[in-house]
């Protein structure tokens, strides 16, 4: 995938309803097709959108990929109900620890998209004098 050419937030904003939305997406995907733990369809579907090969609306109309989706979900929802409550409570730390970082990387992430042209701050005009012309 790596010499493919990789999609833009821009490039979901058909299934995104805000830009933050199509990166979010954009990221997910990212980590679908990255993510060593993740094979077969889901892998594939995500490798096939980050390509710009698939658009995310054909990918979620297609039910081979729907139906990998549905799976997983029942895997995590099974795994989960497995767990002890030691478990759990494990588990709910360390996704804060993530979640946390997550919204550390998103704002910075965000900052240099905005960039600094959003923030630029200009000083008052030289020579002291806000108006007018000196008669």
């Amino acid at each position: 995938m790596s010499n493919d050419r990789q999609i833009q937030d821009e490039d979901l904003m058909d299934v995104a309803a805000d830009p933050e939305q199509a990166h979010r997406l954009r990221k997910a995907l990212q980590t679908l097709a990255n993510n060593p733990n993740v094979g077969g369809k889901l892998k594939e579907m995500a490798q096939e959108v980050l390509s710009g090969r698939m658009g995310m609306k054909e990918a979620i109309e297609t039910p081979s990929y729907m139906d990998a989706i549905g799976d997983r979900m029942h895997e995590m929802r099974r795994a989960a109900e497995n767990q002890t409550m030691a478990e759990r409570e494990a588990s709910r730390e360390q996704f804060g620890k993530w979640q946390q970082e997550q919204e550390e990387k998103e704002a910075e992430e965000r900052a240099e998209r905005d960039g600094p042209s959003a923030n630029i701050v200009t000083g008052p005009r030289r020579g002291g004098r806000t108006g007018g012309h000196r008669g």
